[in-house]
């Protein structure tokens, strides 16, 4: 699955997603975002933060996202045309292309919540008497006789009442408080090893039945294609969708379109920025 598309507005307030949908059916005078869709993949940006693209698959009904994001760097949100490049092999693998460049591989199996190989027992649960609780405060310890009597802080000893003060005039005085060299804070208990420590309890598993990778990614019908496009900023260019089952020809597709659309893009731009240069 091969599409390039070009952001002609690009600037640090642009927000925007296109996201290209294959679907089993469509009805296109009621064709929506809540229809059912087989993959949607493609860029998601806004601003500074977000950079990345979306896959999607639907299994069983529930659309299911990619645990991590496939990221894009901000120097690749600019005003010029980029290819994305989805590759889905019959082994369960992926790869996700961006001009060309992997920017994301692996087993889908691992990487989307598809029923994974095992699952939790749920006929077990950490029983009521287990105990991981590594330290406890050790009982042998006893807090000091008249440890919370000594204050924060005391008077200091070093200062005296003032030739000048008049009691009466001037009220009782009072020397003024240091750090209490005797205080050591809140008392508290040496930690020991728990002898009654188990260890953390794990919960044991079962093979999962719904497990069968070989049915992940794996449609009887892909027949349309679709777009979900939202937008803060017009001016986004969709070209070149592909749909195939032959890499090399995505290859040479991409060859004959997005490259040579790139490489006018780029030299139209140096012209522009040569004629429009402003000079010191």
């Amino acid at each position: 699955m091969q599409f390039s598309v070009k952001h002609e507005k690009k600037d640090y307030s642009f927000c925007g997603g296109g996201y290209v949908k294959l679907l089993p059916k469509l009805d296109q005078e009621k064709f929506g975002g809540d229809d059912e869709y087989s993959i949607m993949f493609g860029p998601d940006l806004c601003g500074y933060d977000v950079s990345r693209i979306h896959l999607i698959f639907n299994h069983k009904g529930e659309n299911l996202l990619k645990s991590e994001d496939i990221k894009l760097e901000y120097d690749d949100k600019n005003e010029f045309t980029h290819l994305y490049t989805l590759i889905v092999e019959t082994d369960g693998t992926y790869q996700v292309l961006f001009d060309d460049k992997e920017k994301a591989s692996g087993k889908l199996s691992e990487e989307w919540d598809f029923p994974s190989e095992k699952m939790l027992d749920p006929a077990q649960s950490k029983p009521a008497d287990w105990v991981d609780t590594k330290k406890i405060p050790d009982p042998a310890e006893v807090k000091p006789e008249g440890y919370d009597d000594i204050p924060k802080e005391i008077p200091d000893p070093d200062a005296e009442k003032p030739e000048d003060w008049d009691d009466e005039d001037d009220g009782e005085w009072e020397a003024p408080t240091i750090d209490n060299p005797e205080y050591k804070g809140e008392w508290k208990p040496t930690m020991i090893d728990n002898p009654d420590y188990k260890g953390e309890w794990e919960h044991p598993t079962i093979p999962n039945p719904d497990y069968a990778p070989d049915t992940y990614a794996k449609y009887d019908s892909l027949n349309y294609v679709g777009f979900e496009l939202w937008t803060v900023n017009a001016g986004s260019v969709f070209d070149n969708v592909l749909v195939t089952d032959d890499k090399e020809y995505a290859k040479k597709a991409a060859a004959e379109t997005f490259a040579k659309i790139v490489e006018g893009e780029k030299d139209a731009k140096a012209e522009w920025d040569k004629l429009n240069k402003v000079s010191s």
